[in-house]
Protein backbone atom coordinates (compact mmCIF):
# COMPACT_ATOMS: atom_id res chain seq x y z
CA UNK A 1 0.00 0.00 0.00
CA UNK A 2 2.47 2.11 0.64
CA UNK A 3 4.71 1.09 -2.50
CA UNK A 4 2.04 2.56 -4.61
CA UNK A 5 1.09 5.67 -2.68
CA UNK A 6 4.71 6.50 -3.20
CA UNK A 7 4.74 5.74 -6.54
CA UNK A 8 2.54 8.83 -7.27
CA UNK A 9 5.33 11.07 -5.81
CA UNK A 10 8.60 9.12 -6.79
CA UNK A 11 10.20 7.80 -10.19
CA UNK A 12 13.51 7.70 -10.10
CA UNK A 13 13.65 6.36 -13.88
CA UNK A 14 12.46 9.28 -15.44
CA UNK A 15 14.00 12.54 -16.32
CA UNK A 16 12.83 16.08 -15.77
CA UNK A 17 11.64 16.72 -18.71
CA UNK A 18 10.06 13.84 -19.34
CA UNK A 19 8.49 14.44 -16.01
CA UNK A 20 7.13 17.87 -17.44
CA UNK A 21 5.71 16.52 -20.17
CA UNK A 22 3.61 13.94 -18.23
CA UNK A 23 2.32 16.84 -16.42
CA UNK A 24 1.81 18.84 -19.18
CA UNK A 25 -0.02 16.28 -20.83
CA UNK A 26 -2.46 15.72 -17.77
CA UNK A 27 -2.91 19.49 -17.43
CA UNK A 28 -3.98 19.85 -21.37
CA UNK A 29 -6.09 17.02 -21.37
CA UNK A 30 -8.05 17.89 -18.04
CA UNK A 31 -8.30 21.43 -19.27
CA UNK A 32 -9.78 20.33 -22.70
CA UNK A 33 -12.71 18.46 -20.99
CA UNK A 34 -13.04 20.88 -18.25
CA UNK A 35 -13.98 24.10 -20.18
CA UNK A 36 -16.61 22.28 -21.36
CA UNK A 37 -18.28 22.87 -18.08
CA UNK A 38 -17.37 26.70 -17.39
CA UNK A 39 -15.81 26.71 -13.84
CA UNK A 40 -15.75 29.98 -12.38
CA UNK A 41 -12.19 28.49 -10.85
CA UNK A 42 -11.25 32.47 -10.19
CA UNK A 43 -14.03 33.65 -8.65
CA UNK A 44 -14.40 31.00 -6.58
CA UNK A 45 -10.86 29.98 -5.66
CA UNK A 46 -12.36 27.27 -2.88
CA UNK A 47 -12.47 25.61 -6.20
CA UNK A 48 -9.17 24.99 -6.54
CA UNK A 49 -9.01 23.39 -2.76
CA UNK A 50 -11.83 20.86 -4.06
CA UNK A 51 -9.27 20.09 -6.83
CA UNK A 52 -6.29 19.34 -5.06
CA UNK A 53 -8.32 17.76 -1.73
CA UNK A 54 -9.56 15.18 -4.29
CA UNK A 55 -6.30 14.69 -6.34
CA UNK A 56 -4.67 13.75 -2.50
CA UNK A 57 -7.24 12.22 -0.79
CA UNK A 58 -8.45 9.71 -3.63
CA UNK A 59 -5.06 8.55 -4.33
CA UNK A 60 -4.69 7.70 -0.28
CA UNK A 61 -8.22 5.94 -0.53
CA UNK A 62 -7.44 3.87 -3.27
CA UNK A 63 -3.99 2.57 -1.51
CA UNK A 64 -5.20 2.57 2.15
CA UNK A 65 -8.43 1.41 1.40
CA UNK A 66 -9.89 -0.29 -1.61
CA UNK A 67 -6.72 -2.10 -2.21
CA UNK A 68 -6.84 -3.81 1.34
CA UNK A 69 -10.44 -4.17 0.43
CA UNK A 70 -9.79 -6.02 -3.10
CA UNK A 71 -7.40 -7.88 -1.56
CA UNK A 72 -9.68 -9.34 1.20
CA UNK A 73 -12.64 -9.79 -1.33
CA UNK A 74 -9.73 -11.90 -3.30
CA UNK A 75 -9.00 -14.04 -0.58
CA UNK A 76 -12.57 -14.59 0.79
CA UNK A 77 -13.36 -15.93 -2.99
CA UNK A 78 -10.63 -18.01 -2.35
CA UNK A 79 -11.88 -19.58 0.48
CA UNK A 80 -14.78 -20.86 -0.87
CA UNK A 81 -13.67 -21.24 -4.81
CA UNK A 82 -10.46 -23.00 -6.30
CA UNK A 83 -8.56 -20.41 -8.23
CA UNK A 84 -9.60 -22.64 -11.35
CA UNK A 85 -13.24 -21.99 -10.26
CA UNK A 86 -12.88 -18.19 -9.80
CA UNK A 87 -11.40 -18.50 -13.73
CA UNK A 88 -13.87 -20.02 -15.09
CA UNK A 89 -16.69 -17.70 -13.31
CA UNK A 90 -14.66 -14.51 -14.19
CA UNK A 91 -17.26 -12.26 -15.04
CA UNK A 92 -19.08 -12.90 -11.97
CA UNK A 93 -16.11 -12.95 -9.41
CA UNK A 94 -14.60 -9.43 -11.09
CA UNK A 95 -17.78 -7.82 -10.24
CA UNK A 96 -16.62 -7.24 -6.58
CA UNK A 97 -13.50 -6.12 -7.05
CA UNK A 98 -15.04 -3.17 -9.42
CA UNK A 99 -17.73 -2.10 -7.24
CA UNK A 100 -15.39 -1.43 -5.01
CA UNK A 101 -13.23 1.02 -7.13
CA UNK A 102 -16.08 2.81 -7.67
CA UNK A 103 -17.69 2.93 -4.07
CA UNK A 104 -13.97 4.07 -3.31
CA UNK A 105 -13.28 6.81 -5.61
CA UNK A 106 -16.31 8.29 -6.12
CA UNK A 107 -17.14 8.33 -2.25
CA UNK A 108 -13.12 9.71 -1.66
CA UNK A 109 -14.01 12.66 -4.78
CA UNK A 110 -17.37 13.63 -3.21
CA UNK A 111 -15.50 14.38 0.10
CA UNK A 112 -14.42 18.12 -0.95
CA UNK A 113 -17.55 18.61 -2.54
CA UNK A 114 -19.90 17.73 0.55
CA UNK A 115 -17.19 19.99 2.29
CA UNK A 116 -17.81 23.16 0.38
CA UNK A 117 -21.17 22.23 0.53
CA UNK A 118 -21.21 22.19 4.22
CA UNK A 119 -19.48 25.38 4.53
CA UNK A 120 -22.03 26.71 2.26
CA UNK A 121 -24.50 26.07 4.73
CA UNK A 122 -25.82 23.22 3.06
CA UNK A 123 -27.16 25.00 -0.10
CA UNK A 124 -25.58 24.73 -3.89
CA UNK A 125 -27.70 25.64 -6.92
CA UNK A 126 -27.62 22.48 -9.24
CA UNK A 127 -25.42 24.48 -12.04
CA UNK A 128 -22.81 25.22 -9.06
CA UNK A 129 -23.25 21.17 -8.13
CA UNK A 130 -22.67 19.85 -11.31
CA UNK A 131 -19.55 22.28 -11.84
CA UNK A 132 -17.94 21.51 -8.06
CA UNK A 133 -18.48 18.05 -8.90
CA UNK A 134 -16.64 18.53 -12.52
CA UNK A 135 -13.72 20.27 -10.83
CA UNK A 136 -13.39 17.33 -7.61
CA UNK A 137 -12.92 14.69 -10.95
CA UNK A 138 -10.80 16.59 -12.69
CA UNK A 139 -8.39 16.92 -10.00
CA UNK A 140 -7.95 13.46 -9.13
CA UNK A 141 -8.52 12.91 -12.62
CA UNK A 142 -5.20 14.85 -13.60
CA UNK A 143 -3.71 13.36 -10.71
CA UNK A 144 -3.61 9.48 -12.21
CA UNK A 145 -2.69 10.72 -15.54
CA UNK A 146 0.16 11.98 -14.23
CA UNK A 147 1.17 9.30 -12.67
CA UNK A 148 0.39 6.75 -15.81
CA UNK A 149 2.13 9.62 -17.49
CA UNK A 150 5.36 8.85 -15.87
CA UNK A 151 5.09 5.08 -15.90
CA UNK A 152 4.61 5.48 -20.00
CA UNK A 153 7.55 7.36 -20.01
CA UNK A 154 9.64 5.29 -17.12
CA UNK A 155 9.14 2.28 -19.58
CA UNK A 156 11.07 3.61 -22.39
CA UNK A 157 8.36 5.35 -24.38
CA UNK A 158 9.55 7.77 -26.93
CA UNK A 159 8.28 8.97 -30.26
CA UNK A 160 10.49 6.19 -31.58
CA UNK A 161 7.81 4.24 -30.53
CA UNK A 162 5.04 5.67 -32.31
CA UNK A 163 7.09 4.75 -35.59
CA UNK A 164 7.26 1.25 -34.53
CA UNK A 165 4.32 0.67 -32.74
CA UNK A 166 1.93 3.24 -34.58
CA UNK A 167 -1.34 4.23 -32.92
CA UNK A 168 -0.99 1.09 -30.51
CA UNK A 169 2.18 2.78 -29.02
CA UNK A 170 -0.64 5.96 -28.02
CA UNK A 171 -3.49 3.88 -26.30
CA UNK A 172 -1.88 4.62 -23.26
CA UNK A 173 -2.21 8.83 -23.84
CA UNK A 174 -5.69 7.67 -25.76
CA UNK A 175 -6.99 5.99 -22.35
CA UNK A 176 -5.91 8.95 -20.29
CA UNK A 177 -7.59 11.45 -22.47
CA UNK A 178 -10.95 9.69 -22.24
CA UNK A 179 -10.38 8.47 -18.76
CA UNK A 180 -9.76 12.17 -17.16
CA UNK A 181 -13.46 13.19 -19.31
CA UNK A 182 -14.79 10.00 -17.50
CA UNK A 183 -13.82 10.94 -13.82
CA UNK A 184 -15.25 15.30 -14.54
CA UNK A 185 -18.49 13.61 -15.84
CA UNK A 186 -19.35 11.26 -13.06
CA UNK A 187 -18.02 13.48 -10.05
CA UNK A 188 -20.28 16.31 -12.03
CA UNK A 189 -23.19 13.95 -12.17
CA UNK A 190 -22.56 13.43 -7.88
CA UNK A 191 -22.35 16.52 -7.33
CA UNK A 192 -25.09 17.64 -8.89
CA UNK A 193 -27.45 14.99 -7.26
CA UNK A 194 -25.98 16.52 -4.08
CA UNK A 195 -27.22 19.97 -4.72
CA UNK A 196 -31.08 18.01 -5.07
CA UNK A 197 -31.03 16.76 -1.96
CA UNK A 198 -30.04 13.03 -3.80
CA UNK A 199 -26.43 13.28 -2.87
CA UNK A 200 -26.42 8.93 -2.07
CA UNK A 201 -28.47 7.96 -4.77
CA UNK A 202 -26.45 10.06 -7.23
CA UNK A 203 -23.25 8.94 -5.58
CA UNK A 204 -24.59 5.28 -5.90
CA UNK A 205 -25.12 6.19 -9.93
CA UNK A 206 -21.83 7.64 -10.28
CA UNK A 207 -20.17 4.32 -8.45
CA UNK A 208 -21.85 2.11 -10.92
CA UNK A 209 -20.43 4.00 -13.67
CA UNK A 210 -17.47 4.11 -12.64
CA UNK A 211 -17.71 0.31 -12.00
CA UNK A 212 -18.77 -0.68 -15.03
CA UNK A 213 -15.87 1.71 -16.85
CA UNK A 214 -13.66 -0.84 -14.39
CA UNK A 215 -15.29 -3.45 -16.10
CA UNK A 216 -13.32 -3.16 -19.34
CA UNK A 217 -10.36 -4.81 -17.69
CA UNK A 218 -12.31 -7.90 -16.38
CA UNK A 219 -13.71 -8.55 -20.01
CA UNK A 220 -9.77 -7.92 -21.46
CA UNK A 221 -8.90 -10.65 -18.92
CA UNK A 222 -11.09 -12.82 -20.03
CA UNK A 223 -10.59 -12.57 -23.27
CA UNK A 224 -13.46 -11.42 -24.58
CA UNK A 225 -11.92 -8.01 -25.46
CA UNK A 226 -8.89 -6.73 -27.17
CA UNK A 227 -6.37 -3.90 -25.60
CA UNK A 228 -8.15 -2.08 -28.43
CA UNK A 229 -11.23 -2.68 -28.02
CA UNK A 230 -10.84 -1.66 -24.27
CA UNK A 231 -10.22 1.57 -25.26
CA UNK A 232 -12.94 2.07 -27.41
CA UNK A 233 -15.31 0.90 -24.46
CA UNK A 234 -13.84 3.43 -22.50
CA UNK A 235 -14.02 6.41 -24.64
CA UNK A 236 -18.05 5.56 -25.72
CA UNK A 237 -18.30 5.42 -22.40
CA UNK A 238 -17.14 8.50 -21.07
CA UNK A 239 -18.56 10.67 -24.08
CA UNK A 240 -22.18 8.93 -23.47
CA UNK A 241 -21.37 10.48 -19.52
CA UNK A 242 -19.64 13.79 -20.35
CA UNK A 243 -22.62 14.49 -23.05
CA UNK A 244 -25.01 13.32 -19.93
CA UNK A 245 -23.54 15.32 -17.69
CA UNK A 246 -22.68 18.63 -20.27
CA UNK A 247 -26.56 18.46 -20.90
CA UNK A 248 -27.83 18.55 -17.31
CA UNK A 249 -24.85 21.60 -17.21
CA UNK A 250 -26.57 23.59 -20.07
CA UNK A 251 -29.44 22.61 -18.91
CA UNK A 252 -28.79 24.71 -15.49
CA UNK A 253 -26.90 26.97 -16.70
CA UNK A 254 -29.63 28.79 -18.82
CA UNK A 255 -31.93 29.15 -15.34
CA UNK A 256 -29.10 30.26 -13.28
CA UNK A 257 -26.51 32.41 -15.17
CA UNK A 258 -24.34 33.75 -12.60
CA UNK A 259 -23.82 30.03 -11.06
CA UNK A 260 -25.54 31.06 -8.03
CA UNK A 261 -24.15 28.89 -5.02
Amino acid sequence: MIQFFTSAFHVPDLTFPMLLIAIGLALIFGAFWLVFYRPVLFKRPWLWVVAAGSAILTWTCIAFIQIPLQDWAGQAMLHFWSQQQILKWLLLAGIPTVLISGLVQEGAKMVPVVLYWWRNRRELSPAFGLIAGAVSGAGFGIFEAIWVHNAIFASGWNLHSVTVGGFMALLGFWERFFTIAFHIAVSALAGYGLSKRLGWQFYLIASALHGCANYSVVLLQGGHLTSLQVEIYIAVLSVIVTAIALWLSWRKYQTTPNHQS
